[in-house]
C-alpha cells in the first residue's frame, strides 16, 4: 500500500493520501484547498490516479480541496450524510465503505466534535479526524459539538478496536504524528475519567478561542471550498 501523511504548517492539519499501487487509484482524506498543487505533483510522483477526496467533518480552521481538486482531478468528492452540504458528489453514512481499488474503509460515525465528524477504518489504523487527537480529543463548543456524544464516539466505538490499531488524527500541535488505540487509552489525559459525567464536565470546562479562520472556513467548507477559491 502506499501511504503518505502530509501536514500543512498553518493549520496543523494532516491530509492523508492512500493507494493500493503505483498506477492505480488514490484517496486523499482533509486535504488542504492552499496544498491543492502539491497533492497533484506527489500524485504524479507516485503514479496514482486521484479518485477520491474526502472530508472528516466540515472543517472551522482551514478551507477544504476537495472543490479544487475535483476541477484540477476530475475525482468524486465524498462528505458525510449528516453535513447536509449539497457540494459534494457522494455522501456516506456509517456502515458503508470508501473503496478504491482494492482498499475498502469502513465508515464510523464518530459524532462530538462536531454533529458531522466521521472516522475511517482500515484493519491495522484509523482515521479519527478531530474525534480523537494524539493525546487529546477535539473540543466540542462549536458547530453542533456535543461531549455527551463523543464520549459515546470515543467510549463506544473507537476505543474498543483492537489497542494496536495504528491512529492517524487530522491534527496535531506537539510534533506527534501517529499513536495507538492502546497508547492512548493508557496516556490520553482527557480519556482517564471515570464517567460519562464526568467526561461531559472536563469537556465543557475548557475556556478556548474560536479558531482564527472559523468565520471563512466553515462557509467554504460546506461549499467544499469553491467559494473561497473563486
Amino acid at each position: 500500500m502506499i501511504f503518505r501523511q502530509l501536514f500543512d504548517h498553518k493549520s496543523s492539519t494532516y491530509t492523508y493520501l492512500l493507494a493500493e499501487r503505483a498506477g492505480g487509484e488514490a484517496l486523499l482524506i482533509d486535504p488542504v484547498d492552499e496544498n491543492t498543487d502539491q497533492y497533484v505533483r506527489l500524485l504524479n510522483a507516485l503514479d496514482v490516479k486521484l479518485v477520491l477526496a474526502v472530508d472528516t467533518h466540515i472543517h472551522a480552521d482551514h478551507v477544504t480541496a476537495l472543490g479544487s481538486l475535483a476541477a484540477k482531478t476530475d475525482c468524486v468528492t465524498a462528505m458525510g450524510e449528516a453535513s447536509g452540504v449539497e457540494c459534494v458528489s457522494v455522501r456516506f453514512s456509517e456502515g458503508e465503505k470508501l473503496r478504491v481499488d482494492n482498499l475498502h474503509l469502513d465508515i464510523l460515525y464518530t459524532p462530538g466534535h462536531t454533529d458531522d465528524s466521521y472516522s475511517f477504518l482500515l484493519p491495522d489504523r484509523v482515521f479519527t479526524g478531530d474525534t480523537l487527537l494524539i493525546r487529546g480529543t477535539g473540543r466540542t463548543d462549536f458547530q453542533n459539538g456535543d461531549p455527551a456524544a463523543q464520549y459515546d464516539s470515543l467510549f463506544g466505538k473507537l476505543l474498543t478496536l483492537p489497542s494496536d490499531t495504528f491512529v492517524y488524527p487530522a491534527h496535531d500541535y506537539n510534533g506527534m504524528t501517529v499513536s495507538t488505540i492502546g497508547e492512548e487509552l493508557r496516556h490520553n489525559p482527557r480519556l482517564q475519567v471515570g464517567s460519562r459525567q464526568a467526561y461531559i464536565e472536563q469537556m465543557n470546562a475548557l475556556d478556548l478561542k474560536d479558531p482564527e479562520l472559523m468565520d471563512i472556513a466553515v462557509p467554504a467548507n460546506r461549499c467544499c471550498g469553491i467559494r473561497a477559491a473563486a
